[in-house]
């Protein structure tokens, strides 16, 4: 298990390299004078994108292109990515249903009436566009709904296997996904919430860990160029919101005295602890969404820029010690990734059962 780990994280960070490699050549090309930006080629890899860019081949880049939705002053506006031609530069305008389009750096403005072309100011921002409201399929949409319908297929599968089954014993997809289901039930569910109260939350907090689980798996894929979900703040806090939402709904007479009058203590200590308890509420789904966010882009973050090492001193005698050194990182990540959706699901089951401990007497 640990030999097959090791060569998945071994052709994970060499196809990783390859992609660098061929990005940062063409950036060296465009800019025949200009030093290598590793910061630029960091931020570029990490955050989302409108199509997904594979490889660059004769100086032509080859990319799978996704749908561009916007609504404009003007009404919708629906076309692909492919029309801008991987230029981020703000000089190639996009004309669609009567509107004028550009993209600075992955996002997409739209120009105001009578212009024909971008004007910036002293911090480089455009002064003649504006945001419309952008619904695009982005590489990060995209990959959240191929692990949907992955999930779909495990759990409609594992059902079926179970239904057929005579003597209830699971043998397929089931013998893999039903150890995991007795983990998040046993491990997590029955010691943080309790026996008689884990059962209604088991849906989300399975959802929460096999979802979180597979995006990050499909994050350190390299064919997928770095589609990492759960490397955008918007995922960690919609799901941070989540728990946010079923902690304070499940909440009962017991869990808000502890906040809004401490039992116990004396009337000055209940007066000064009643802010810090009202804080720790949103504390809490704060500290989800930064920690899932911080611990998955910092792997990402890592293995671009021990590679970019290669560049910056522009030598490949760097190469041994900058492929060793993501290797390790690599692996780390593999562990990584279930350790956070592990460590999340962990904690919105102690913030659900912290809702619903009954009082002792």
């Amino acid at each position: 298990m640990v030999l097959n780990t090791s060569k998945v994280a071994l052709i994970t960070v060499l196809l990783l390299f390859n992609t660098v490699f061929l990005n940062a050549a063409e950036t060296k090309e465009k800019e025949k004078k200009e030093s290598f930006n590793a910061k630029e080629m960091i931020m570029h890899h990490v955050k989302d994108a409108h199509e997904f860019h594979i490889v660059e081949w004769n100086n032509k880049p080859i990319s799978i292109s996704l749908p561009i939705i916007l609504w404009t002053n003007k009404g919708l506006s629906i076309f692909s990515s492919s029309e801008f031609h991987h230029d981020d530069s703000g000089h190639q305008i996009v004309e669609k249903d009567g509107n004028k389009f550009v993209k600075l750096h992955e996002k997409i403005y739209q120009l105001n009436n009578g212009s024909n072309s971008v004007e910036f100011n002293k911090e480089h921002h455009p002064e003649n566009a504006s945001l419309p409201l952008d619904f695009s399929i982005t590489r990060n949409v995209f990959m959240m709904w191929v692990s949907v319908i992955l999930l779909l297929f495990l759990f409609i599968t594992s059902a079926r296997k179970y239904k057929k089954s005579k003597d209830n014993v699971p043998t397929g997809i089931a013998g893999f996904v039903e150890p995991l289901v007795v983990f998040v039930r046993d491990e997590i569910a029955k010691p943080m919430i309790g026996e008689h109260k884990y059962e209604k939350y088991m849906p989300y907090l399975l959802t929460v860990f096999f979802f979180i689980w597979i995006n990050n798996i499909f994050g350190l894929i390299p064919i997928f160029n770095g589609a990492n979900v759960s490397g955008n703040i918007a995922f960690t806090l919609t799901l941070a919101l989540c728990t946010f939402i079923i902690t304070t709904f499940s909440g009962n007479k017991n869990y808000w005295k502890h906040i809004f009058w401490m039992p116990g203590v004396p009337i000055p200590m209940k007066i000064f602890l009643m802010p810090i308890e009202l804080i720790g509420i949103f504390t809490k789904p704060v500290s989800l969404m930064i920690r899932l966010f911080a611990n998955i882009t910092a792997g990402h973050i890592i293995i671009l820029a021990l590679m970019s090492l290669i560049f910056i001193f522009e030598t490949v005698w760097v190469s041994p010690v900058s492929v060793a050194f993501s290797l390790f990182i690599g692996i780390i990540e593999i562990v990584v990734t279930a350790i956070q959706a592990y460590i999340f699901t962990v904690l919105s089951a102690l913030y659900f059962g912290m809702a619903t401990e009954e009082e002792h007497h």
